[in-house]
């Protein structure tokens, strides 16, 4: 396939002004950004997205999960689209860049091939994906996932906030809700590129311009409700008491023993929990959390979640508690497509940036997508790793590499046409 010559790149400082202007819709209270799904904010970062790549000749379909698709004719009516993105969403206390960057490399890069009067034999699709980051409405990833036929629409609509408003309720009152029947274009996607920030400390530590996404970690959310009994915390004999905090404390200790086993391939966290009364003088009577295992490997991603279940049992029976288990969230470890992965690696060589592979710890639409199409993801540093931070950093050299070697990837897979 033809690919576009190493003196071809991106502007930099077009990009990097489209993620700064981006960043003052729905504003943090430090620096980053509070755009959740399906709120006025992320309903004006649609708009503004939708204008640019409407002012740079794109045409807009979306879906009924919001799904943005815009896109850029090929010469070839016949042939696939080539999709790049990520998403606009942000956590409540995000950084400028989780997501955006993708959304907006995709969106430079045919800013680029109109400047340079590229044509290519494939059209070129540039998504914003809905809800990837499933803190107001769980799970992550949740529109991409309806769309790779993961999850049902009825079962995504009536997902809960913590307000109880509903998925579907808020994409409607948001004017999202499109016409396009979701996951209709899902077996006629050419190849799908994401370019996102790694959100870990990896590349900065070793110096690399690039992230050549190879494997994605799987993940296993387990919910757990440990049941006590609440009493006052200063009368209650400590051989007398029943208390869930404590049951939750040594299950924290599990969670990390049982990920230390499986070094260097696994993680294992509670990052979420609630606790019942929640009073400074009531010993706790039922806490509910959340263990997060994660790992490339699917044998040793299972085994933590059978090592959980069998020993947390027993350590609440020791406490006099009781504790339930749900599965919460899962996805199987993910290895992208070898030709996508090949066309990242390539155009890194090509374009002259330090570059190594990578397993990314986070999940991303890409994961879903790969299971219906041929996809890839490039990763670029952020400072410290920071991310889900609303201090979360990148250097505009470093957005511009990354969106350098999307745009070569994305125009050798879409085909130069002379």
């Amino acid at each position: 396939m033809a690919a576009a010559g190493e003196n071809l790149r991106i502007n930099g400082d077009r990009l990097w002004d489209s993620l700064m202007d981006m960043a003052k819709i729905g504003p943090g209270v430090a620096g980053g950004n509070n755009r959740q799904t399906l709120t006025d904010a992320d309903a004006e970062g649609r708009k503004l997205f939708q204008k640019w790549c409407e002012d740079a000749g794109m045409t807009m379909a979306v879906d009924t999960m919001g799904n943005m698709f815009m896109t850029r004719p090929g010469t070839d009516p016949d042939a696939l689209p080539v999709y790049m993105g990520s998403h606009l969403d942000t956590q409540p206390t995000g950084g400028k860049y989780d997501g955006v960057l993708g959304v907006l490399g995709g969106l430079e890069v045919v800013r680029t091939m109109n400047d340079l009067g590229i044509k290519t034999k494939h059209p070129i699709v540039v998504t914003n994906w809905s809800n990837e980051e499933g803190t107001r409405f769980a799970p992550a990833m949740l529109a991409s996932g309806v769309f790779a036929g993961i999850h049902t629409q009825d079962w995504a609509y009536g997902k809960e906030d913590a307000e109880g408003k509903t998925f579907g309720d808020e994409l409607k009152r948001i004017g999202w809700v499109g016409d396009e029947e979701v996951g209709a274009r899902a077996d006629k996607i050419h190849a799908m590129f994401e370019l996102h920030i790694e959100q870990g400390p990896i590349l900065e530590a070793e110096g690399k311009d690039i992230g050549v996404v190879t494997h994605g970690q799987g993940l296993w959310w387990l919910q757990v409700t440990v049941t006590g009994r609440d009493s006052h915390t200063g009368s209650t004999p400590m051989p007398m008491r029943r208390n869930a905090g404590l049951g939750m404390a040594r299950m924290t200790e599990l969670v990390h023993e049982i990920a230390m086993k499986h070094q260097p391939a696994a993680v294992g966290a509670i990052g979420h929990c609630d606790v019942y009364p929640n009073s400074r003088n009531v010993i706790p009577g039922k806490v509910v959390f959340t263990v997060d295992f994660r790992s490339p490997d699917q044998a040793t991603l299972d085994g933590m979640k059978a090592e959980f279940e069998a020993k947390a049992p027993k350590i609440a029976e020791e406490l006099g508690l009781s504790v339930e288990i749900e599965e919460a969230g899962h996805f199987d470890p993910v290895t992208f497509d070898p030709g996508c992965v090949t066309a990242i690696r390539s155009a890194a060589e090509r374009l002259g940036y330090s570059h190594q592979d990578i397993v990314s710890g986070a999940g991303h639409d890409a994961c879903w997508i790969n299971k219906v199409a041929p996809t890839a993801m490039i990763m670029c540093p952020c400072v410290d790793g920071l991310s889900h931070n609303e201090a979360e950093e990148i250097s505009k050299e470093w957005a511009t590499a990354g969106a350098d070697v999307l745009f070569h990837a994305v125009v050798e897979t879409a085909e130069i046409v002379e």
